[in-house]
């Protein structure tokens, strides 16, 4: 294929995905905006009355990063998870595997898509968040590197979730039975500074905790990690699950029969 047919390629299938979660917006966009103003409701202003302040800063303040982040990871990864399964579902993935499209192209379409939902949600919740709260970016460049980076390693890790389901139920065991205990225990409604040491120490192997502190750092100015290594152990995620994603779609896993 041509460069400009690549490029036809690609621009179809993330036009396809994006308007696939916008014709259903009141299943894809509106339910976590709804989630999360009922998160600002009773956890920042109900409980974060009596909490008061976290790291020096306003309880409700706090949780805002977590709860931007939250949205971030859940939907990006079943943006993609559920889109291309339901394509093997279909069998409609099987023409575009056979077409000269290449691999990588097909890989980065569905990963733009589940980015392009991550970050319209992100955004609805931001907005929820200004009806609670007025924050403030400290660090702009590195908030919306980490928001896209944790987008893109989510969307990724969608599509691996995707290859190796074997049927629609295989599609919610990841989010239920990994990425929301991860992420409750990622540091969204705490800092781990306030738990025993053992479980500060069990903590830093939770690989969210350093997304959802960097991108607190990013907004607020205040982290439990470094940042810069953050950056670096996301970096190594994406290039790892990228070469295994782009692998698995190579060799047809769950495709080809």
């Amino acid at each position: 294929m041509s460069m400009r047919q690549i490029w036809v390629a690609f621009f179809t299938i993330v036009t396809k995905e994006i308007r696939r979660f916008m014709r259903i917006w009141p299943q894809t966009l509106l339910p976590p905006s709804i989630t999360m103003t009922m998160y600002f409701i009773i956890f920042g202003n109900l409980i974060g009355a009596r909490v008061g302040e976290m790291d020096g800063v306003p309880y409700i303040d706090y949780i805002v990063p977590g709860l931007i982040m939250m949205s971030v990871i859940t939907n990006s990864y079943s943006n993609v998870a559920s889109s291309f399964f339901s394509n093997k579902f279909q069998r409609s993935v099987e023409e575009m595997v056979v077409s000269p499209m290449p691999d990588w192209v097909i890989l980065l379409g569905f990963i733009v898509g589940g980015v392009a939902r991550g970050l319209a949600v992100g955004a609805i919740v931001t907005g929820v968040s200004l009806f609670f709260t007025d924050v403030q970016v400290h660090h702009p460049f590195l908030t919306m590197l980490v928001v896209l980076m944790t987008a893109v390693l989510f969307s990724i890790g969608g599509f691996i979730n995707s290859l190796l389901a074997k049927k629609f139920d295989d599609i919610s065991i990841v989010p239920i039975f990994v990425l929301t205990p991860l992420t409750y225990l990622g540091g969204v409604f705490y800092s781990i500074n306030t738990l025993p040491e053992l479980w500060q120490n069990i903590s830093m192997i939770n690989p969210i905790l350093y997304m959802v502190n960097t991108f607190r750092y990013g907004i607020l100015g205040v982290s439990d990690i470094d940042a810069g290594g953050a950056i670096a152990a996301i970096s190594m995620f994406i290039v790892v699950f990228y070469i295994l994603a782009l692998w698995l779609l190579k060799r047809g896993q769950g495709i080809r029969s």
